[in-house]
């Protein structure tokens, strides 16, 4: 039996045994997260440079952006350094902070995602009030709210988590540090506490998703009757990407904290960790500027000043 007080590290869950794999999970994590730095730091940019898209839609966006950003930066570096030394070890502060932020953005994210529907909700079903309930104090008010709702997730989760007595060793079957692993180290008649935080969590986030869902309804039985085809097929090709990714990071996310112990293996959380906390900050950025052509005009923009820029300053440099 071991106490938390006298751990000093834990055992993150390698991808790969053999060095050759190791070295490609590097390299494709390596990609998946330049990809990602890349996407949300063109929309973050974008967004805070350019003065006609400084609307409430595309405010929440960078607000997301960052959220991915710094989710998707706990998880990802820690993961690559670990596979490219080959090694599996994370300090316990290490591990503390990671839990925490990891807590804190991606919580924080499914409360914005819950008030980014609200917003294409209103703009969509209620077009004539948008400008009176989505004012720019009313806007700076929800994002706040969002990101202070996390931090308060986060706090209570992690100091919950990291003072529960450790009896079962410190290998975590996970590639970082997430509360259902840590659960699973605890002593079992210890963990009540925060069991009954998840389950409180939990109808929290059920409350958050209900809301999306009949955000979308709403949507959908709105955009049924339009009358022209053209503008249905527009409105679905917009809205079914990003119903399918949010779809996909709240069921793999509740999965992950409120699945039974007897489905749990090593392969099937490692699965579920990818789909949603690497998956969803790689690929929003792509889906909310697919079909977008006001942004990705934008951004097109954006990556024309800076080419322009770069080839300006090497010939300066040769002169």
């Amino acid at each position: 039996m071991s106490n938390s007080s006298s751990i000093t590290e834990f055992l993150l869950v390698a991808f790969a045994d053999t060095r050759e794999l190791q070295l490609l999970h590097f390299w494709l994590f390596l990609g998946i997260y330049l990809a990602a730095l890349l996407g949300n730091g063109l929309i973050i940019t974008t967004v805070a440079c350019h003065h006609h898209l400084h609307t409430p839609m595309y405010f929440f966006l960078l607000n997301l952006s960052l959220l991915d950003l710094g989710s998707i930066s706990t998880t990802l570096p820690k993961s690559m350094a670990n596979s490219l030394w080959d090694t599996t070890a994370i300090s316990y502060t290490g591990c503390a902070a990671q839990l925490f932020l990891f807590a804190f953005l991606m919580s924080a994210e499914y409360y914005l995602l819950t008030v980014m529907a609200y917003d294409r909700y209103v703009a969509i079903c209620q077009p004539l009030h948008y400008g009176t309930l989505l004012g720019s104090t009313a806007c700076v008010h929800m994002a706040a709210a969002a990101w202070a709702g996390g931090f308060l997730h986060a706090v209570l989760h992690t100091a919950s988590t990291l003072s529960l007595p450790l009896c079962h060793g410190n290998a975590l079957e996970q590639f970082f540090c997430e509360i259902p692993q840590i659960l699973k180290l605890s002593c079992s008649h210890t963990y009540h506490r925060e069991l009954g935080l998840l389950v409180l969590s939990a109808f929290v986030f059920l409350g958050c998703f209900v809301f999306i869902v009949l955000s979308y309804v709403q949507i959908f039985r709105a955009v049924l009757r339009i009358p022209s085809e053209q503008g249905r097929h527009k409105a679905f090709s917009t809205r079914l990407p990003h119903l399918a990714v949010l779809s996909l990071f709240i069921t793999t996310a509740i999965f992950a904290y409120l699945k039974p112990p007897s489905i749990s293996s090593p392969s099937l959380d490692l699965v579920v960790a990818v789909l949603y906390s690497v998956v969803p900050p790689a690929l929003n950025p792509l889906i909310y500027s697919m079909r977008n052509q006001e942004l990705k005009q934008t951004i097109m923009k954006v990556i024309s000043w800076m080419f322009v820029n770069i080839d300006k300053f090497y010939v300066t440099r040769h002169k």
